[in-house]
């Protein structure tokens, strides 16, 4: 036997190592004689041997039996006791001791598991030696007889496997699956038995576990054969179920199973017995042999057993039997407390210990399960320390705040466990601790950081807000002062933005702030004590600086010259929503600041034209008529929502007509009388260019054209003349997909009285606007790099137009 189990224990010793919070596993076999070698504890754990000597290493186990040492001198865990898994385990699978290594100084917890494996030291064996059936010759083929089934202490493939029935002349073996894993073993009946021929029928009954090598168990079944007898009892019910409070009193009825049989006289007087092959089922129920009533013959404590399963055989006299299962689930109730051991405790701490630290280490255990069994732990209110549980059923006492030797010198913690069940159960512990001192408390902010707001166009000097800081401790070291830490903002230091008052803390602004410019910036501050050495601490303030509406909205289009004079063309046979431009504003100020609004102010006719409220465009509200005045003059407000709001106006001038001399007539007297008015002496006229049929020879007019007008430039600004000789002005034309600007060269002859000179211009025809500039006070290079600006924002237009006038140019060529 001791060589197969130094076998096993090569063959199926292996360890499993677990990083995770400290855990080790072996597996061993079982009966492993004492000193033998379970692991290296600590080169799995990564523990030096001199770490288990000064760390006073020992195992702690909590069962009073020993079963496995520590060797500290070489760090191997030894067989103190020679294990017997079934005595250990019964039938528990998987069989493992947990046990816990204890270290200190500093003091540390790993937990231990060994499984203990089963080797096949159990064969298969019956109660009984023999068996005794009396069965009638009238025995119907199939009927069934339940035998004794064996008991094997093993598990697994070691435990009890299959059975075998010789002879087989009149019989043969049934297995039969039962709730739970076990096999019901039956004898059917396969030949009728004859009395006559044969008396009295032996069998051997064989049951075999699947070790290697298989071991075996016997038992002889006598078989009486009797006459007439030939119906078994029949239970009502294969399987019976019922339910048992743990601790109940002893004779507690569960429940009655009943069987009948349909012979008359002594063979159907049916009787009952407790077919169970455990032991500990025979002495904790009874059953009335005549009635069937089971009744509680002990106490049952869940902790021990939460479920039995009783076999039931009824007989009658004949010797017919049939079987049925009872299943009596047992309900656990709160019967024990938990139990609290404290397994080390540090007797003083320092006070600069860091959070997390672990000052005391205690088992809770509870031998209820479920609800009844779940534990929770408390401690006293208002202290430093918190209660965490590395595992299941350990818990550290560790330091959860900074503690304070001035504040508290010694804490004397209760720690209550309870249960969960109902009444819920409670045990405690006292543990007292004395702090040590050192001078480790810094400032503390009121906040992990300031946000504070201040409008723009503050006053410098205004005080925006203050940090706070306190000290836990006392006189010098509590007296705290703030330091503004250097940084930069917009690459300018943050101190010519804000500065910070070291007594107080008062956060005043060096400066106006501008939101457009600046919206939100960041800096620290640091609190510092004066302590020595002085402790310190940071925080961020954020200031955000608010908007006002500080700022007029700007109007981008159409474009506010100084002195000209802006039409937008529209045809009079324009219909209803017509568009006659846009008015595009923007507004640097942001939300409701920035939020714009167009109102139509004035205009020569209110019923012709309308402003949209949102996106500024200007559309024709009725159709056109010839009654309509050519020049229409309109006011438009651009409005912000801001508090108070700010506005801008724009002026446009429409023209209504079909011609282009219809316009420009028009509007070359309105120029004349803001001529009149400004005291301006020029006019400005313009003739359009020729264009060409190719787009090359359009190119080439333009550049030529451009080299003219330097040159001319050139000449016109050293002899100071007030004449113009070439000068292209801007118009849009707005169509019903909106403005397309174009552009026209007017040939001009002048005298030195403006007034008198005469123009040439081209019977080009076209829906235009038309731009007359009087002022002509400027320079002539001012005038000339101005129309270079306005050439370069509408060349693209400008050549979709000089082929559309081409074409009607073609066009009156033939009709005349």
């Amino acid at each position: 036997m001791f060589a197969v189990v130094m076998w096993y224990s090569v063959l199926f010793s292996f360890i499993l190592l677990h990083s995770a919070r400290g855990q080790v596993s072996y597996s061993i076999p079982e009966e492993m004689a004492k000193g033998s070698t379970v692991g290296n504890i600590a080169q799995d754990l990564g523990l030096d041997l001199q770490r288990l000597r000064l760390g006073k290493a020992r195992i702690y186990t909590g069962d009073s039996t020993e079963y496995i040492g520590l060797n500290k001198d070489t760090g191997l865990l030894l067989i103190k006791e020679k294990m017997d898994r079934e005595t250990l385990c019964a039938k528990t699978t998987p069989c493992a001791l947990h046990l816990q290594l204890i270290l200190e100084n500093p003091m540390e917890l790993y937990t231990i598991t060994v499984e203990i494996t089963d080797i096949n030291d159990n064969p298969p064996s019956f109660e009984k030696k023999r068996i005794h059936f009396e069965i009638s010759e009238s025995a119907v083929t199939g009927a069934r007889f339940m035998l004794e089934g064996a008991v094997d202490a093993d598990v697994g493939v070691n435990g009890l496997q299959s059975y075998s029935l010789k002879p087989t002349d009149n019989f043969v073996l049934e297995l039969l699956s039962q709730p739970g894993g076990d096999k019901k073993v039956e004898m059917v009946l396969q030949r009728p038995l004859d009395r006559e021929k044969r008396g009295v029928v032996t069998l051997l009954l064989t049951a075999t576990d699947g070790g290697d090598p298989q071991l075996s168990g016997t038992v002889q079944i006598h078989v009486t054969v009797l006459d007439v007898n030939d119906n078994a009892p029949v239970f009502t019910q294969k399987e019976y179920k019922a339910i048992l409070t743990e601790n109940s009193a002893k004779g507690f009825k569960l429940t009655t199973v009943s069987a009948t049989d349909a012979d008359e006289g002594s063979n159907g007087q049916v009787t009952y017995y407790i077919a169970s092959k455990e032991d500990i089922v025979r002495k904790m129920f009874i059953i009335d042999q005549y009635s069937g009533e089971v009744a509680l013959n002990g106490l049952v404590d869940f902790e021990k057993a939460s479920n039995y399963q009783i076999d039931i055989q009824a007989k009658d006299q004949g010797g017919l039997s049939d079987s049925c299962k009872l299943i009596i689930d047992v309900l656990d109730i709160n019967d024990n407390k938990p139990v609290i051991n404290v397994l080390s405790m540090s007797s003083s701490v320092s006070e600069d210990s860091t959070p997390g630290t672990v000052v005391a280490m205690m088992k809770v255990d509870d031998a209820d399960s479920g609800v009844n069994g779940q534990i929770h732990c408390i401690i006293n209110d208002n202290i430093p320390f918190a209660l965490t549980s590395p595992s299941s059923n350990f818990i550290s006492l560790r330091i959860e705040q900074q503690l304070d030797r001035e504040k508290d010198a010694e804490y004397n913690i209760s720690v209550t466990c309870s249960d969960q069940g109902v009444p819920a159960l409670s045990s405690s512990a006292s543990l007292s601790l004395q702090i040590s001192d050192v001078n480790d408390n810094a400032p503390v902010f009121e906040k992990t950081n300031y946000e504070a707001c201040v409008l723009e166009n503050n006053t410098p000097g205004l005080s925006i807000f203050s940090v706070k800081a306190s000290d836990a401790d006392w006189n010098q070291n509590a007296r705290v002062s703030y330091i503004l830490e250097d940084s930069t903002v917009n690459g300018v230091s943050v101190s010519s933005y804000v500065s910070v008052q070291p007594d107080s803390g008062l956060i005043t602004a060096m400066r106006s702030f501008d939101y457009e410019t600046l919206k939100h910036f960041h800096f620290r501050v640091k609190a510092q004590d004066g302590g020595s050495p002085p402790l310190s601490s940071n925080v961020t303030v954020k200031i955000t600086v608010q908007d006002q509406n500080d700022n007029a909205p700007q109007v981008l289009y159409p474009v506010q010259t100084g002195g000209s004079v802006v039409a937008e063309i529209v045809p009079r046979a324009a219909d209803v929503g017509y568009l006659v431009t846009k008015v595009v504003a923007v507004d640097v100020d942001s939300g409701q600041n920035a939020w714009l609004s167009y109102k139509l102010q004035k205009a020569t006719d209110r019923a012709l034209f309308e402003v949209g409220l949102q996106n500024g465009e200007i559309r024709t509200v009725r159709q056109v008529t010839d009654k309509d005045a050519v020049k229409q003059k309109l006011t438009v407000v651009v409005e912000d929502n801001g508090q108070p709001s700010r506005s801008a106006v724009v002026f446009i001038n429409v023209a209504v007509a079909d011609s282009f001399p219809e316009v420009l007539s028009e509007f070359t007297d309105f120029a004349h009388e803001k001529q009149y008015n400004d005291n301006l002496t020029f006019y400005l006229v313009l003739a359009l260019a020729a264009v060409s049929f190719l787009f090359i020879t359009c190119v080439v007019v333009i550049i030529s054209v451009k080299i003219y007008r330097w040159r001319q430039s050139r000449f016109l600004y050293q002899s100071n003349l007030p004449v113009i000789p070439y000068y292209p002005p801007h118009y849009a034309d707005t169509g019903v997909t909106g403005t397309l600007p174009h552009g026209y060269n007017y040939e001009v002859c002048m005298t030195t009285d403006s007034r008198k000179s005469d123009c040439k211009f081209s019977t080009l025809g076209g829906q235009n606007v038309l731009v007359v500039d009087p002022s002509f006070t400027e320079t002539m290079q001012h005038t000339i790099k101005k129309n270079n600006d306005l050439e370069g924002e509408y060349s693209t237009s400008v050549r979709k137009m000089l082929y559309t006038l081409q074409n009607k140019h073609n066009h009156g060529v033939q009709n005349n």
